[in-house]
């Protein structure tokens, strides 16, 4: 189910995109640091916001490796706070 809803969305989001590059017929000059562009408004449009989707997925993986990362050092700080603890409490006894 899972699998169909994912290429259910894929193909919605690619018609939407063709959708969007069929009404914004009118040509555009993107001027980028190194070229000039140009390129149908609604090409340039969906090719910002594709760039834009995959610019914040790297940030998000990012962010998440982070936490993934910070998650493995408190607990290996644990497991030493633990065992620590228990070597503590055993030579008490």
């Amino acid at each position: 189910m899972s699998r169909f809803l994912f290429i259910l969305v894929l193909i919605l989001t690619a018609l939407l995109a063709l959708l969007v590059s069929a009404m914004n017929a009118s040509r555009v000059e993107i001027e980028l640091a190194f070229a000039r562009v140009a390129s149908p408004l609604g090409v340039a449009l969906v090719v910002a916001f594709t760039i834009g989707l995959l610019a914040g997925l790297a940030w998000q993986i990012q962010w998440v490796a982070q936490l993934l990362s910070e998650r493995g050092r408190l607990r290996r700080a644990l497991r030493i706070a633990e065992a620590k603890a228990r070597s503590e409490s055993a030579d008490k006894t």
